[in-house]
């Protein structure tokens, strides 16, 4: 075993891969960079910064590769592969720039010096130049240098010049290499496990693949074929992390944290094989069954993807090919949808991962289930009040597409059965009930929080929401639509719900449709021990959050209001710090926010979930929730000046959990 040493510019690097000659091993990661880092790194190779080094592996036996993100498949190798370790980041975005990747358009502005991603204003603006026109393989700096001449600058030619130069120059940079020769496989994965730790965090399921690829080549293609596989029949959010994380939960390995992908690390190959059977029973007897069963046609309606996991488990458990009594067959889908219901998954995961699996190896299993979540004998149901102030991030839009789809509900447009409008994303398409427009331009100058509350969608076709609500309000498109799909939908027959000036009320008639049949479609599960009058899936004890956009003398300030008994609380949140800090939970970066002059942390976990605390809650949502919320919030974003004053002292009580899904809405603790 030897480490070399040695340099290699930029073109060189982007030559090999082009020619097969540098390859990822199957232990790399995905890429991941956003446009604004592949800006910065090109910034960095400009202005003569260090751009770190890069660490390859050289061995004369066949590794298991994985394909690299460069837009263009890779040429047959004519010698022995370099593989790399540390710096796939780096070498693919430069691959990407310098072969025109339409996502790494990146552009200069030759006055200012600032590098960006191209946009609809740089392409206008001729003082912007894209970096690959003038460093790419048929770049024509001279004609370049000629349109800038005739642009007006206010910088020199000679200035022009030198600084055209210094971008050239970019694919003449070095970057250190080091080259580990005949290293074993596993001690490669130990170096690598090592080496990403130090920069951006690798999460735990990361380091347990690399683990697992380096004892198990070629594993990794198993994973990727079976998400694959899922993929097809609309379950495309079932993906190799979901996946790692299945398999740590059936491996026969006992511990208070069954679910800690730790364990894969530890675990023998016997024991990876048994759990990755297991795995693929459990899926291909849970799919199916929410498919037929629930009528879920995809995972964009599951909130929490945990709850996927104690019934693959079960399954996972029976022999192949057994019957499972439909008792409990049922039993376990009324627990699915009771644990969506009640968020079971949106606090500490592992810990309730843990208690579930361990409820499985009762002789009750759905009773203990059901016991985890509270409820007693009398189940749950959903109340009008429940779905007050909800909207689409909401775990009740699952139901809300349930309620509809088990009714027999019908695409207003084509007449084909809902499930068949979910779009190419694998998401379900729907529409507002009251368009916005014309709720937006009314005189009772209705909010945003109230236009796309989920009483006010209705799970049609884009073609239906163009073709026949468009910009017209109920009243006047429902005629053409058979009052039983009208039904299915749940829609009010109150002609004067169907006004744009009795939408309060609509939204009120509504939820009461939607809660009714929600309760009948859990009540149709309900196990047969669980007796009538179900209790409502909130708790007792009232508290609420809003969060509303404020702007102002060019600034911006997102404003989260907590309401809790006898209690108050207002802080204030600059936006761009907060949109900063969610690019950086993106990467899997941790940050802390400013808030009240005082730092709260925001944490983003191995499953995605963004962990804000607030005041008195620590808030907890995904990415694209957090995304949508700060956006919702400055769509009526308000003066500045009638900002309610912040609360002068920090939040020093304890701190409890709120669910983003539940931030706008009053909600009862759980």
């Amino acid at each position: 075993m030897a480490v070399e040493r040695t340099n290699r510019d930029v073109r060189t690097l982007i030559g090999q891969i082009a020619a097969g000659e540098i390859k990822l091993p199957e232990i790399q990661r995905g890429y991941v960079w956003k446009a604004s880092q592949v800006a910065r790194l090109i910034e960095s190779l400009y202005r003569g910064y260090p751009a770190g080094s890069l660490l390859f592996w050289k061995t004369g036996h066949v590794a298991e590769t994985r394909e690299a993100a460069i837009g263009s498949p890779q040429a047959l190798a004519s010698v022995i592969p370099l593989y790399l370790l540390d710096g796939q980041q780096r070498l693919t975005s430069l691959f990407r720039v310098l072969t025109d990747h339409p996502e790494a358009q990146v552009v200069f502005n030759i006055e200012t010096e600032v590098f960006q991603n191209q946009s609809a204003a740089t392409r206008r603006n001729k003082k912007w130049i894209k970096i690959h026109d003038v460093v790419g393989p048929d770049a024509d700096v001279f004609t370049v240098h000629s349109d800038l001449k005739a642009a007006g600058l206010a910088i020199s030619d000679i200035e022009i010049g030198r600084r055209l130069s210094a971008l050239q120059k970019i694919t003449q940079r070095d970057f250190h290499m080091e080259v580990l020769h005949d290293f074993e496989y596993e001690e490669v994965a130990e170096i690598f496990v090592r080496v990403n730790s130090g920069g951006r965090a690798l999460k735990t399921t990361d380091l347990a693949l690399a683990t697992l690829s380096a004892r198990a080549p070629g594993f990794l293609g198993q994973l990727e074929a079976e998400s694959a596989r899922w993929t097809e029949h609309g379950y495309g959010a079932l993906d190799v992390n979901f996946l790692i994380k299945a398999l740590t939960l059936n491996l026969s390995i006992s511990g208070k944290r069954l679910s800690s992908v730790a364990k894969l690390t530890t675990a023998n190959a016997e024991s990876v094989e048994e759990g990755w059977a297991k795995v693929r029973r459990g899926l291909s007897r849970v799919v199916p069954m929410l498919q037929e069963k629930l009528l879920i046609p995809t995972t964009s309606l599951i909130p929490s993807l945990a709850a996927l996991h104690p019934l693959i488990v079960y399954y996972g458990r029976q022999s192949e090919g057994g019957q499972t009594p439909e008792a409990i067959e049922k039993g376990l889908l009324y627990w699915f949808m009771a644990a969506t219901a009640r968020n079971r998954y949106g606090g500490a995961t592992d810990t309730a991962l843990t208690q579930d699996i361990k409820a499985l190896d009762s002789e009750t299993p759905v009773k203990d289930l059901l016991s985890n979540l509270g409820i007693g004998k009398n189940g749950i149901s959903v109340a009008a009040s429940d779905l007050a102030g909800r909207s689409h991030q909401s775990p009740y839009l699952m139901f809300s597409y349930l309620a509809a789809a088990h009714a027999g509900a019908m695409d207003w447009w084509d007449g084909e059965p809902i499930s068949a409008s979910v779009d190419g994303s694998g998401k379900p398409q729907y529409s507002l009930v009251h368009p916005s427009v014309t709720l937006r331009s009314h005189r009772d100058k209705f909010s945003s929080a109230e236009i796309n509350e989920l009483a006010n969608i209705v799970f049609v076709s884009q073609q239906a929401a163009k073709n026949m609500i468009g910009s017209r309000s109920p009243a006047a498109y429902v005629q053409d639509i058979a009052d039983a799909d009208l039904i299915a939908h749940a829609i009010p027959d109150d002609p004067a719900l169907l006004e744009t000036e009795g939408y309060r009320g609509f939204l009120s008639a509504r939820r009461e449709l939607l809660a009714d049949r929600i309760t009948a479609l859990l009540d149709w599960f309900k196990p047969d021990f669980l007796g009538g009058g179900g209790l409502q899936t909130g708790g007792q004890e009232n508290r609420s959050l809003v969060l509303r956009g404020y702007t102002g003398g060019g600034r911006s300030v997102l404003v989260a209001i907590a309401e809790l008994p006898d209690q108050h609380w207002i802080g204030w949140i600059a936006r761009d710090e907060f949109a900063a800090a969610l690019d950086a939970a993106s990467a899997g970066l941790a940050s802390d926010v400013s808030v009240g002059g005082e730092a709260a942390a925001m944490r983003v976990d191995d499953e995605g979930i963004v962990t804000f605390a607030g005041g008195p809650f620590l808030i907890r949502g995904s990415l694209g929730q957090w995304r949508s919320t700060v956006k919702e919030a400055f769509e009526d974003a308000q003066p500045l000046d009638e900002c309610p004053e912040p609360s002068d002292e920090q939040w020093l009580s304890e701190t409890s959990e709120f669910l983003l899904s539940d931030a706008g809405a009053a909600m009862k603790a759980r």
